[in-house]
């Protein structure tokens, strides 16, 4: 048996919260599973992360994380509308090759919802400080104004719900999320 560092072994806890997470929402998850999934007892999860708020925490700001990274990526000696198109063809692959962090995203809006509703707002704060660093992380990549930086991110939630809702790429709802000369090509249903 190969033996983990507990920051490895931490890393195998926020990919299987995102795995199990991003299926059955907060709620719907025991760390049980969680455990089972990385092959450690619950008492040891619970040396890793104090508890189930702080697993889920995790892997949501893991998620955020990983997009301003792929934004970073795309946008690479880009700028402006170039440097937003990119950022949006790579969002738009990384939620069709990796669907579990569309489904952690959506989880985490939830879960966002409903803390707040009961007056808990720790993990909104999270959450929020993680949106903001997306959002700076759009807007200072393509050097777009205020405007342009929240449509492009308005347009990204409305892929999100698309996605979500399972409407196929050649859908015709999806005709606004792409170029004239894109959707010009795609069929009406």
């Amino acid at each position: 048996m190969v033996r983990m560092s507990a920051e490895e072994r931490r890393e195998s806890v926020v990919r299987a919260a995102i795995a199990e997470f991003s299926q059955r929402g907060y709620y719907g998850t025991s760390t049980e599973a969680i455990a089972k999934r990385v092959g450690v007892s619950q008492p040891y999860l619970f040396r890793l992360f104090p508890g189930k708020k702080a697993m889920f925490a995790a892997a949501s700001l893991r998620c955020i994380d990983e997009m301003c990274q792929v934004f970073e990526e795309a946008a690479q000696g880009l700028e402006g509308a170039e440097a937003l198109q990119a950022m949006g063809e790579a969002y738009v692959r990384l939620i069709q090759e990796r669907p579990e962090r569309l489904q952690m995203q959506m989880q985490t809006y939830i879960t966002v919802a409903a803390a707040e509703a009961e007056g808990e707002h720790e993990f909104g704060e999270l959450v929020r400080a993680g949106w903001l660093r997306l959002w700076d992380t759009v807007h200072l990549l393509s050097g777009a104004d205020v405007d342009v930086t929240t449509a492009f991110l308005a347009k990204g939630m409305l892929i999100n719900t698309y996605a979500a809702m399972g409407f196929p790429p050649e859908h015709r709802v999806w005709r606004g999320m792409y170029s004239e000369a894109e959707a010009a090509g795609r069929p009406e249903k």
